[in-house]
């Protein structure tokens, strides 16, 4: 048999339904749904009451868990990212800037660009992330040649004739 929900709920009805119609998270008014319905007393399993909502079981336990230490304030808000600066600085950003607008030394490649700024800057960036900014940020792609037919060139044509 499953878990049989018993939890004490300290905030009114009244409040979580203002609570729930005044916020706009969708995963915050999931939560505070949940705490609802168990006041309530809709559902006797919690796994019912997660297949209702339409999460997970242990996420809903997570939730109870969350709410029984940390109180109703904890679930309305949603704790996720960070203050997270990035790998590439601002002097950095500026010098592949002027990298690649540099007509005269450009980079040849993605690689050219990872072992210019390990040569030039000290920092070991990985292949994939020094792409995925270059992208981003300055809009570059890889070039490719076009195969060409050989009869288009003209200087191939002339040397192919002179040769018997």
């Amino acid at each position: 048999m499953g878990m049989i929900s018993k939890l004490e709920i300290e905030e009114s009805l009244e409040t979580m339904e203002k609570a729930l119609i005044t916020n706009n998270s969708f995963k915050v008014r999931q939560r505070i749904q949940s705490l609802i319905l168990l006041k309530k007393d809709k559902f006797k399993r919690q796994a019912d009451l997660a297949e209702f909502i339409g999460v997970g079981h242990s996420t809903l336990k997570t939730w109870i868990k969350q709410y029984k230490e940390y109180g109703f304030d904890s679930l309305t808000t949603i704790q996720s990212g960070g203050n997270y600066k990035g790998i590439i600085d601002e002097h950095l950003h500026k010098a592949l800037k002027a990298k690649l607008n540099d007509s005269k030394d450009p980079f040849l490649g993605y690689w050219h660009a990872v072992d210019w700024v390990k040569e030039h800057h000290g920092q070991d960036i990985n292949y994939q992330t020094l792409r995925a900014y270059m992208i981003r940020h300055f809009q570059t792609r890889k070039k490719h040649l076009r195969k060409s037919h050989h009869k288009k060139d003209e200087q191939v044509l002339v040397v192919s004739n002179e040769t018997p």
